[in-house]
Formats: C-alpha cells, structure tokens, sequence
C-alpha cells in the first residue's frame, strides 16, 4: 500500500510512539489526524508537520468519530494507527492482608486499554470500508499490544489482561475484514524509553537495558513508527501480531 496520498490517523499521536509515528508518516506524504487529548503537544505538531490536531478520547464513540470525519476530508482514509494510554490500575490479585484486587481499577484498564482499541478500531474500519480500493486493498489498522500479554509480571493483571485482549482480537479482525480488503496487524512492544519518562528514563534504561537480550537497550519510539510503515507498505503482512522487544521476556517481577 502506498502512503503517500493516503490519508492516516494516529490515535495517541501526541505520546512517544505515537508522535513518532505520525512524524514517520507525515514524511512518508499521508495527511495525518493526530487524534490525542494533550492539546498543547496536538497544536505544537499541528504548527511545526501541517498535521491536523482533533482532541479525542479513545473511548468515545463520538469523538472517535469526529477525528475519522476530519481524516476523511484530507484524502482517502488507508491507514489507522492506535498506540494511545490511559489510567492502568494494577497489585497482586490478592494483596498482602488478603484483600482482592480492586474490580473498578480493573474495568478501568479494560476500558482504556481493550475497549478503547475495539471502539477505534471498528470505526476505523467502517470508515476505511467507505474508500474506494486502491491496489489490493483499502487499508491497514495497526493496534498496540505489549509484551506483557504473554508475560506479565506480578501487579500487571488488568493491564496483562487488557493486552490479551488486543492481540487475541488481531487474527479475528483480519478475517471479518478481509472481504473490503482491510488489513489488522498489532504491534507488542517490549520495554521503549519514551520522553514521557523524563529524568526517570535513565533509571529505566539503567534496568531495562541490560536485561534485553540484544540490542542491550530500550527500545526507540522511531524503531516502532518504522515497523508501522513496513506494516504499512507490505500488503502481505495481516492477521498477525509482532514482538518488537530485542529478544525480551518478562521475568515474573
């Protein structure tokens, strides 16, 4: 599939690997939507990569939506990429004095991290399914998954689950779509170093680093934007979910 003249909307545009993402594409000639909710990164982007700004929260239907429309109006919509966060809640299942763990933390992070993904996704694909075909198909959507959906340490049972569920929903999705010709493909990053960490991101690479197998480092939000647009580009890849960890596993803790 080409990019360019392609339209593409990134959906937590304005985090590490989103931003990353939408730079990769932008420069690759898609008119992208970042569709996000930190209005002063969104607008600084806007200004600097003659992208569009949509403020937009995954889990609404509307707003998801309203980011679609303007994405739509710019060229014909091929590419939806969903890489945005959210509250997670997280403790052992049962804590040190017995208790459960929180029910509404959990359904907060299934809310945020499976929900939101389903609800991007199946309007996404609606959208992409209004294209006229171009070459084999009329799109891709990429998901973000984690690492953490094979491996999740201890503490991590919302998230581990919500991730689950994004790859588990990977193949099913290729396969309801492939009769209008859309690609699903998801992305499992391992541990990425992203600018949201601050001054803490030294200590995480101090951590982090050496655990991976090789490279010994973190991951680089442009090593994810640049599997997106091989993603993007090879109209062979669908159905499938991708590690992008450096050989890393999880230890339990």
């Amino acid at each position: 599939m080409q990019i360019s003249g392609s339209s593409a909307i990134v959906v937590g545009g304005t985090g590490g690997l989103g931003e990353a993402t939408v730079r990769r594409l932008r420069a690759a000639g898609a008119e992208v939507v970042v569709a996000d909710v930190n209005d002063d990164r969104g607008k600084a982007l806007e200004a600097e990569l003659g992208v569009r700004y949509v403020r937009t929260d995954a889990t609404s239907e509307d707003d998801v939506r309203a980011a679609l429309a303007e994405a739509e109006a710019a060229g014909p919509l091929r590419i939806s990429v969903d890489a945005h966060g959210g509250p997670a809640s997280g403790g052992r299942l049962i804590g040190r004095d017995g208790s459960p763990l929180d029910l509404d933390g959990f359904r907060t992070t299934i809310e945020y991290y499976l929900t939101a993904v389903f609800n991007v996704m199946r309007l996404a694909a609606a959208a992409m399914a209004r294209q006229e075909p171009a070459g084999e198909g009329r799109g891709v959507i990429v998901n973000t998954a984690s690492i953490a959906a094979y491996e999740g340490q201890v503490g991590q049972l919302p998230y581990a689950a919500a991730k689950g569920g994004v790859v588990g929903m990977t193949l099913v999705a290729a396969r309801d779509l492939s009769p209008v010709g859309i690609r699903v493909v998801t992305i499992a990053p391992g541990t990425f170093l992203t600018p949201a960490y601050g001054a803490a991101g030294d200590r995480l690479e101090a951590h982090w680093g050496p655990q991976v197998p090789h490279p010994r480092r973190m991951g680089r939000s442009d090593e994810y934007a640049a599997l997106v647009q091989h993603i993007c580009e090879n109209d062979y890849l669908n159905g499938e979910v991708i590690r992008l960890d450096g050989a890393l596993r999880f230890p339990p803790k």
